[in-house]
């Protein structure tokens, strides 16, 4: 069947049928709740075990009943991060400089940053050598997509692997690289949640957890996905006159003219420099600068509400996930299953390395509740460590959250110019023809990650090695 526009209107339906079944599951049902998984990850689930991809490896017959997403569906997950990081910059007022950002959170800054930057160093140079080692057939750009799916989740996950699959001379033909990226994020979230599950378990024997002493369920609302009546809050203000426009249509219409500007741009640079691919998603951002400061200009920034605009990069980004898990192609995952295992091995155990050694040692303070954070988004989004942070710290007196979101306006700098970059960098291996060229930039990104550690150290000092020892700055229990 021709793809059109009611292909695309309802391959959006029927996702949005399934992101409500998954909403229901999540409110209904206990043993789902205690797990703590997202609905979009639900509905992801059911479209892949629902989708011909999957049925089509039990049978003939089976496939036939398959759900009737159109063969594009693995082509949403990439323009829904193009409207996400459209929303990056609308609507922000900047008030503090990237220095005072970090004299101001310091060693929570150093050591997210340090996080990121060590993630992919790792992959790169350590899972890109034992490729070019142990399974030569495998091209060691493969090692990219595994930090791209823990650390930057499905969006980026499909933002990278687009990037691989667009690159001059790329090994990468088709949506392979995409789907071996998404199937790297669901991986990742899945890993979050049992292994931040466990650590903490750990944690509380060991007496690590400084405000709670035995595991404890979260908020209803926050099992269930449900808020009560009497909890619910706004989702924004109405800045502008229905009797003109409506507000959301106003919010959404500027989300996506950053999507147009992503989109014609990319056409345009790529017709006057074929040999160099921009991401989409970095120009539709960069778009959003340019609009922000046009509204300035035009004395119309208060108009722009930012919880709307981050409210509509929510609903890309449950879109994306939902779309990136249902779109996973079982046969790519079965032709790269030893590959994606070990490396997947090799992240998992990065970020419980980075928990129980660096976190421990490093932090000034609440170490476990920063560094479960930190292992949070390690694995898979920020949504994440909210949850893991909100078992061990209930009512946020740790101060990591509100740390956190200081800091990432400096770390998202450093995070938007990895995803921007690093493709373009790692994609000189397929023009040289050099299976090594991904090992340099993850050699020089273990070292700058190393650096920082180290740099942290000096700053801050060495923390005890005994985890349950009370530090700076904790309150007696």
């Amino acid at each position: 069947m021709p793809f059109d526009v009611y292909s695309l209107v309802m391959d959006f339906a029927l996702i949005s049928v399934l992101l409500f079944v998954a909403q229901i599951i999540r409110a209904r049902v206990q043993w789902v709740q205690r797990l703590y998984v997202p609905a979009a990850m639900i509905a992801g689930f059911i479209g892949l075990f629902f989708g011909h991809s999957f049925l089509e490896h039990i049978s003939v017959t089976a496939a036939q009943y398959a759900i009737p997403f159109s063969g594009a569906i693995s082509s949403y997950p990439y323009l829904l991060i193009v409207a996400l990081f459209g929303t990056l910059f609308l609507g922000n007022t900047l008030t503090e400089s990237p220095r005072r950002i970090v004299s101001k959170v310091g060693d929570t800054f150093l050591l997210n940053m340090a996080a990121e930057i060590g993630a992919f160093g790792f992959a790169l140079f350590i899972g890109g050598g034992l490729l070019v080692l142990l399974m030569p057939h495998v091209d060691s750009s493969f090692a990219l997509l595994q930090p791209a799916g823990f650390v930057g989740g499905h969006g980026y996950a499909a933002a990278i692997g687009t990037a691989l699959q667009e690159s001059p001379n790329s090994v990468w033909q088709g949506q392979s690289a995409v789907t071996i990226g998404q199937t790297f994020a669901t991986i990742g979230l899945l890993a979050s949640v049992f292994g931040g599950l466990a650590a903490i378990n750990y944690a509380v024997r060991r007496g690590y957890t400084r405000f709670i002493t035995g595991v404890r369920e979260l908020p209803e609302e926050m099992r269930t996905g449900l808020v009560r009546e009497e909890n619910q809050r706004p989702l924004g203000n109405a800045t502008v006159s229905s009797a003109s426009i409506d507000p959301l249509t106003w919010h959404v219409l500027l989300v996506l003219i950053t999507v147009a500007g992503g989109y014609y741009a990319y056409q345009f640079l790529r017709e006057l420099m074929p040999g160099i691919v921009l991401p989409m998603f970095c120009l539709s951002m960069l778009a959003g600068v340019l609009l922000q400061q046009l509204l300035r200009g035009l004395r119309m920034q208060q108009y722009v509400d930012k919880k709307v605009v981050t409210r509509i990069g929510g609903v890309a980004a449950d879109y994306l996930v939902a779309f990136g898990i249902a779109s996973i192609n079982i046969s790519v995952v079965l032709d790269f299953l030893l590959p994606l295992i070990m490396l997947a091995t090799l992240g998992i155990a990065f970020v419980f390395f980075y928990l129980f050694v660096v976190s421990k040692r490093l932090f000034r303070d609440h170490w476990f509740e920063r560094g479960i954070f930190v292992f949070g988004w390690g694995l898979g989004v920020v949504a994440m460590s909210v949850t893991l942070l909100r078992i061990v710290d209930p009512d946020f007196k740790s101060r990591t959250l509100e740390d956190y979101g200081v800091a990432y306006v400096a770390i998202s700098f450093v995070e938007i110019a990895i995803v921007a970059l690093l493709p373009m960098i790692v994609a000189m291996g397929f023009i040289h023809g050099n299976a090594w060229y991904t090992l340099v930039p993850g050699a020089v990104m273990l070292a700058v990650a190393i650096g920082i550690v180290l740099a942290t150290a000096r700053r801050y000092g060495i923390q005890s090695r005994d985890g349950a020892e009370r530090r700076s700055g904790e309150a007696a229990p």
